[in-house]
């Protein structure tokens, strides 16, 4: 009965399917291995790493105040939890390869084309949206909570907190940034011409001050240095669809 479940299973599939099971199978190993590689190096470097990240915080903290750990098992398993999502994060270009990889054969050659570019910017977009982020926003928003902290209130952030309010902010931050090629997409899927988005820049501007209100720390800078980037991308993704699609895919039709 066992030996014949395999059998079972493999002839229920349609036709062609089990080879691409196997590519699908493949990839996804290989991607978990690149992964699981860079946790691996960076496991021995976990704290250096979470000071790291502790420091935009730290360095504003008032005289005699430090982070704190409010569970027993936080000062080991935080930096690893940190390790792991640096090790997402460094090795997202080996999935994302693996993905391309298996699509790449069912793809057109403008598809090909297209997708290329696309692909390259939006890992290169996130990463700088988290950059910026850690380097200019998370400075900012920590300047204003120290300042704002209440007379007689000793501001001691829990490790695994501070943890899950960075993470938030920089993929929110790293989501934002991915503007412009959510923009190309949606031209080239037709749902937008070039007409209709330069159309629509009062509603970007509004709709970013928005976004940038909901998910940024409640503070006014925080919120305009996430804003003003989201319209400048809106204006780059609005040049990228006049670049990469034909004109008259961009264009309005009459």
């Amino acid at each position: 009965m066992n030996d014949a479940a395999p059998d079972t299973v493999t002839a229920a599939l349609p036709r062609g399917m089990f080879p691409h099971l196997l590519e699908l199978r493949s990839r996804l190993l290989k991607a978990t291995a690149g992964v699981g590689l860079v946790f691996a190096a960076l496991m021995p470097f976990a704290n250096r790493l979470y000071a790291a990240l502790a420091r935009p915080l730290v360095a504003r903290l008032p005289a005699g105040a430090h982070l704190i750990a409010t569970e027993v098992t936080s000062p080991f398993l935080t930096p690893l939890k940190l390790a792991l999502y640096a090790a997402l994060f460094a090795g997202m270009p080996v999935v994302l390869y693996q993905a391309w990889a298996f699509v790449r054969p069912g793809l057109y050659a403008g598809e090909k084309r297209l997708a290329r570019p696309l692909l390259v910017s939006a890992v290169l977009l996130f990463y700088l949206g988290c950059a910026f982020a850690f380097f200019a926003v998370l400075p900012a928003a920590f300047r204003f909570f120290t300042a704002a902290t209440p007379h007689g209130v000793a501001m001691m952030t829990d490790i695994a907190h501070y943890l899950d309010f960075v993470t938030l902010v920089l993929l929110a931050f790293g989501a934002c940034f991915e503007i412009p090629v959510a923009v190309v997409i949606l031209a080239a899927l037709g749902v937008v011409d070039l007409d209709r988005l330069r159309q629509g820049r009062r509603y970007a501007v509004v709709g970013a001050f928005a976004v940038a209100a909901l998910i940024t720390p409640p503070d006014i800078v925080s919120m305009i240095l996430l804003a003003i980037p989201m319209c400048l991308l809106y204006e780059l993704g609005l040049l990228a669809v006049r670049w990469l699609l034909p004109h008259d895919r961009v264009r309005a039709t009459t």
